[in-house]
C-alpha cells in the first residue's frame, strides 16, 4: 500500500478506557458489594452500564474501533489470572464456592486467607495484582469475560477489538507461588501457557472478533536474550494458529528496543507502538528494520499519560513519516488512557483559558480522531482544529503562571552542601537515640489513621458551606486527639497525628504550593477501588506559608512522646501529579524540594524531633530502561537530600516506600541518608528486608509486619513471625515495627485490633531478645 493509501485507510481507536464513571459509580458499588448492601446482579448491571457508556461516548467521538475486555472490577492482571487458570490453591476453594467473592478473596485476602501480593504496573501509579506461579501451576482458558464483553459491545453495533495481557508480560509480572523456590522463572510455564491462549483466541475468534490486541509492555524494558527468544517462540506460535483472529500485538510507555525486530518479523497482523517523547526512538528503529510492510502500525502520538492537549501539528509530522512505514497506519493514544481521568470539562473551579491547556480521556479521544481525520483527509479539513490547538499552546508556553523568577533564581543558587547533613549517620545517631529515647525494636505507624465518616462529612459540609472553617477543624482536632489517645493507650512509641485534615498525601500540599492546579473530578484508579486525583504541576513551585506545622505541634502538645511531622517527598509529589512537560523533571523535583525543605525547617523550629519524608514513589518512577536510570536516580536523591538536609544532628529523618520492587534501588535509598526507612514487605514476606541485608545497608529500617491494603486483622502471633524474619536480616538495634502503609483507608476496628497485635508482637519478641 502507498503512503496515500495507508492515509486514506487512517482509522482512529484507543487502546483501553477509564472505568470508574464519571461520579465513580464503579467504586461506589463495589464497596457496596462488599459491605452487604449491593446484590452481585446490581454490581454487574452497574459495571454493563459502565461498559456501555464508555463504548458509545467512543464510538460517538468518531473512534472507529473499541476496546473490550479492558474494564475491570479490579484488576485486569488479576483478570488474566483467571483466564488462564492461575487461581492459587488457597483461594481455590472461594473461586469454585462464589467466583465474584473468589475474585475479590484474591485481591483483598480475607480474615483466614492472604491476598495475592500487589505492585507498581510498570511506572505508573497503578497497582497489579502479581500472579502466583510454580512447576506445578496447571493453565485451563477460561475466556467468559473476554467473549462475554466482546459481545456486549457488538450488541451495539460497534466494531469492536479484545484486548488481553500477553502471554510473555504475563509470566514476566509473575513470582514463584509460597513454598517454590525464589529463584524459579515464570517464564519457563511460556509452553504451557500458550496452547490457552490459543484456546482464548479460538473462542473470541468464534464470537466473531476480527482483530484482538495483545499487549506486550514487558518487552519495554531491557530483555535478555532468553527472554526475547521467548517471545519470539510465542507470537511465532501463535500467529501460525489457524484458528484465531488478526493480532495487533501492543506496546507502551517506552521504546521496544530489541524487541522491535522480534515483533516485526513475528507472523502477526498489526503492531501498535508508543511515539510520544519517551517513546520517540521507536519511529528511527521502525525505519532501520525496513518498516512493517504488510501490517498494520497504530501509531500511540497523543500521550496516554499525562493531561497536556497534544501538539496536533508535531503528532501530523510524525504520521506523516509513519505513512511510508506500514501497510495501514491508526491513530491512537501512547497507552490505554486508564491512566487520565475522565473529563476536563466536568472542572468548573479551573480557569476556562487554563483549562483549554488540559486534556482528559474524552478530549485525548477528540484529538485522536481529529489526526486519524488529518491524514486522511488533509490539514485543511482540520485547520480550525489546528488554529485553535496553536492558540492554547502559546497561551500555555508564555503566561505567567509557569515562570516565575524568584523561584527559578533560588533553585540556580543551590550547591552541593546544600544537599548534606552536617553529620554523617554514624555521627548523629548516638544524639537521636539521646533525644527520643526509644526502646528496641520501637513501634510506630506509617502516618495517616482511619479517615472516618464524619471527617468526610465535616470537610463535604465545609465545602457546601453547611459549617464554617472553624467548625470543621473542631472536628480535625477531635479525630487527631482520638488518634493520639489510642496510640498511648495501645503503647505505640513513636505517634503520628493520624493526618485527619488531608484529603490526600499529594493534593493536600499541592493545594498550598503555587504552581499547582487542583481538580474535583479528575479521578484516577490506583487499585481497586482505591481513585486518586493526581494535581495538575502547572507552573513554578513555591511554599507561602507553612502547611503542617500547626497540626503537627497541636498533636505533640496532647503528649509526652514523639509525634511525627508528615511530609510528602519531592520525587512522589511529582510521580502521582500530572507533570508539567516543559521542562526537566529534575528542574521541577528542585523547586519542590525547597518548598519542602522550609516546611522542615519550620517543623524542626516548632520542636518536632522525627520528621518523615515520604517516597513512596521513587522505585515507582524509576526508567524502564536501564540507561535511563542513573540520571533520575541522581536528580530523585539530590532532591531528596535537598528537603531533608538543614536538619540539626539530633532530628531523626524517616522515609517510606511501598508496593514496589526494591531490590535494584538499594543503592539509592542508601543514597538519600535518611535515618530511618519503612517499607512495605508483609505481601512479600520481608523479601525487601533480606535485600537491605545483602546490600549491607547500614541504617535503621522498618520492613511492614501488617498489611494494610487487606481487611484482614493479623494475629500477635503472625506479626511476630513476621518480625523474627526481619531480624533474620536487619539487627535488632536497627530494626522498627510498624505497618506497610498508611491506614486511612481501613476501619477502625480493624486498625485498633491489628495495631494492638503489632504491639503485643514487638513486645514478645523483644522478651525474647532480652531472654537470650
Amino acid at each position: 500500500m502507498t503512503a496515500k493509501s495507508a492515509a486514506a485507510a487512517a482509522r482512529a481507536t484507543v487502546y483501553g478506557y477509564p472505568r470508574q464513571g464519571q461520579g465513580r459509580e464503579l467504586k461506589k458499588a463495589i464497596e457496596g458489594y462488599w459491605k452487604g448492601r449491593v446484590t452481585s446482579d446490581a454490581l454487574r448491571a452497574t459495571a454493563a452500564d459502565l461498559r456501555r457508556t464508555n463504548w458509545l461516548q467512543l464510538s460517538d467521538a468518531g473512534i472507529h474501533e473499541v476496546p473490550t475486555g479492558d474494564f475491570s472490577y479490579y484488576d485486569h492482571v488479576l483478570d488474566t489470572t483467571v483466564m488462564v487458570g492461575a487461581i492459587p490453591a488457597r483461594h481455590r476453594a472461594a473461586v469454585d464456592a462464589d467466583a465474584t467473592d473468589g475474585y475479590f478473596a484474591m485481591a483483598r485476602g480475607t480474615q483466614d486467607v492472604a491476598p495475592l501480593e500487589m505492585t507498581k504496573w510498570f511506572d505508573t501509579n497503578y497497582h497489579y495484582l502479581v500472579p502466583e506461579l510454580g512447576p506445578d501451576t496447571a493453565f485451563t482458558a477460561d475466556s467468559a469475560k473476554q467473549v462475554a464483553e466482546f459481545e456486549e459491545a457488538r450488541a451495539l453495533g460497534l466494531t469492536a477489538r479484545p484486548v488481553l495481557v500477553g502471554p510473555v508480560t504475563y509470566l514476566l509480572l509473575a513470582k514463584a507461588a509460597p513454598g517454590v523456590a525464589a529463584d524459579f522463572d515464570p517464564l519457563l510455564l511460556l509452553d504451557r501457557l500458550l496452547p490457552v491462549y490459543a484456546e482464548v483466541l479460538a473462542d473470541l475468534r468464534a464470537a466473531g472478533a476480527e482483530w484482538v490486541q495483545v499487549d506486550e509492555p514487558a518487552l519495554v524494558q531491557d530483555r535478555t536474550p532468553a527472554e526475547l527468544g521467548a517471545a519470539e517462540r510465542a507470537y511465532r506460535d501463535l500467529g501460525s494458529l489457524t484458528d484465531r483472529p488478526r493480532m495487533l500485538v501492543a506496546s507502551y510507555f517506552d521504546r521496544l528496543g530489541d524487541a522491535l525486530p522480534v515483533l516485526a518479523k513475528a507472523p502477526v497482523e498489526g503492531l501498535a507502538l508508543d511515539f510520544t517523547e519517551a517513546a520517540a526512538a521507536n519511529l528511527d528503529a521502525l525505519a532501520a528494520v525496513g518498516g512493517l510492510p504488510g501490517k498494520r502500525l497504530v501509531a500511540g502520538v497523543v500521550n496516554g499519560r499525562n493531561v497536556w492537549v497534544n501538539d496536533l501539528e508535531k503528532s501530523l509530522s510524525t504520521l506523516g513519516t509513519l505513512l511510508g512505514l506500514a501497510d495501514r497506519v491508526d491513530v491512537s493514544a501512547s497507552s490505554s488512557l486508564l491512566h487520565v481521568p475522565l473529563d476536563a470539562a466536568a472542572e468548573r473551579d479551573i480557569e476556562p483559558q487554563i483549562l483549554r491547556w488540559l486534556a482528559f480521556a474524552k478530549q485525548k479521544t477528540h484529538e485522536v480522531v481529529t489526526l486519524a481525520k488529518g491524514i486522511a483527509h488533509g490539514t485543511d479539513a482540520i485547520a480550525a482544529e489546528l488554529a485553535a490547538n496553536r492558540a492554547d499552546l502559546a497561551s500555555r508556553a508564555n503566561s505567567p503562571i509557569t515562570h516565575d523568577p524568584a523561584v527559578r533564581a533560588r533553585a540556580a543558587g543551590v550547591t552541593e552542601a546544600d544537599a548534606r547533613r552536617s553529620q554523617p549517620y554514624g555521627e548523629r545517631t548516638p544524639a537521636q537515640r539521646a533525644r527520643l529515647g526509644l526502646p528496641l525494636l520501637p513501634t510506630t505507624t506509617i502516618g495517616s489513621f482511619p479517615q472516618t465518616d464524619e471527617l468526610r462529612t465535616a470537610r463535604a459540609d465545609l465545602r457546601a458551606g453547611r459549617i464554617d472553617k472553624a467548625g470543621y477543624e473542631e472536628r480535625v482536632k477531635a479525630e487527631i486527639q482520638e488518634v493520639i489517645a489510642f496510640q498511648e493507650k495501645a503503647g505505640i512509641d513513636v505517634l503520628v497525628h493520624g493526618e485527619a485534615e488531608r484529603n490526600d498525601m499529594v493534593q493536600y500540599f499541592a493545594e498550598q504550593l503555587t504552581g499547582y492546579l487542583a481538580t474535583q473530578h479528575g479521578w484516577v484508579q490506583s487499585y481497586g477501588t482505591r481513585y486518586v486525583r493526581p494535581p495538575v504541576l502547572a507552573g513554578d513551585i513555591s511554599r507561602p506559608e507553612p502547611m503542617t506545622v500547626r497540626w503537627t505541634t497541636y498533636a505533640q502538645s496532647l503528649t509526652g512522646r514523639p509525634v511525627k511531622g508528615m511530609l510528602t517527598g519531592p520525587v512522589t509529589m511529582l510521580a502521582w501529579s500530572f507533570v508539567r512537560d516543559d521542562q526537566p523533571l529534575g528542574d521541577t523535583a528542585r523547586q519542590v524540594a525547597l518548598a519542602l525543605r522550609d516546611e522542615v525547617g519550620d517543623l524542626e523550629a516548632a520542636g518536632t524531633s522525627v520528621i518523615q519524608v515520604d517516597e513512596p514513589a521513587l522505585r515507582e518512577t524509576l526508567p524502564l530502561r536501564t540507561a535511563d536510570r542513573v540520571g533520575y536516580l541522581a536528580w530523585a536523591t539530590d532532591a531528596f537530600r535537598l528537603t531533608t538536609a538543614g536538619v540539626r544532628p539530633d532530628t531523626q529523618i524517616h522515609t517510606h516506600m511501598c508496593y514496589a520492587e526494591f531490590g535494584d534501588i538499594v543503592q539509592a535509598i542508601d543514597d538519600l541518608d535518611a535515618d530511618v526507612i519503612s517499607l512495605e514487605a508483609a505481601r512479600s514476606h520481608m523479601q525487601v528486608a533480606r535485600e537491605l541485608a545483602v546490600h549491607g545497608y547500614p541504617r535503621e529500617a522498618g520492613p511492614g509486619v501488617y498489611d494494610i491494603h487487606s481487611p484482614r486483622v493479623p494475629s500477635s502471633e503472625e506479626t511476630a513471625e513476621l518480625l523474627r524474619a526481619g531480624l533474620r536480616a536487619i539487627p535488632a538495634e536497627r530494626l522498627w515495627v510498624n505497618p506497610d502503609c498508611g491506614l486511612k483507608t481501613r476501619a477502625w476496628a480493624e486498625t485498633r485490633a491489628s495495631l494492638e497485635n503489632l504491639v503485643e508482637a514487638a513486645r514478645t519478641v523483644r522478651a525474647e531478645l532480652s531472654g537470650s
